[in-house]
């Protein structure tokens, strides 16, 4: 699944204060600035959830709590999914929780992966003749 660009600039903001925490011991400036990027990303994320209250009904977003404590990583890709969507005007109402689980079932098709198995079969000379 795509990324959102958000989430990128949010990871390479993330791996940058990394990196300059290894680097640097620069201590007070390091500090505040860590601490903007955390207020910075705390605003995103609440941003984030308020748009997401206004797109989807309760008892979707509740689903998608639920899904959010066994699999974190496919309801971020869901939340950025419906977001993406409502930006592109494709939602025109809120999302239920039935419209949820049609997405999701969307999601679980296109990211099912078809493993194949093949076996061959070595013949093996026996030396004990």
């Amino acid at each position: 699944m795509d990324d959102d660009p958000e989430l990128e600039a949010l990871r390479k903001r993330r791996m940058a204060e990394m990196m300059a925490q290894r680097g640097g011991g620069g201590g007070g400036a390091t500090a505040e600035k860590q601490r903007a990027a955390e207020e910075q990303q705390r605003e995103q994320e609440e941003r984030r959830q308020a748009m997401l209250a206004q797109i989807m009904s309760p008892e979707a977003r509740a689903r998608l709590a639920r899904i959010a404590l066994v699999k974190p990583d496919k309801a971020r890709g869901v939340e950025d999914l419906v977001i993406r969507m409502a930006q592109m005007g494709q939602i025109t109402e809120k999302v239920t929780e039935d419209r949820l689980i049609s997405l999701l079932e969307q999601i679980n098709e296109q990211q099912q992966t078809r493993t194949k198995v093949t076996i061959q079969r070595r013949s093996v000379f026996d030396d004990d003749d």
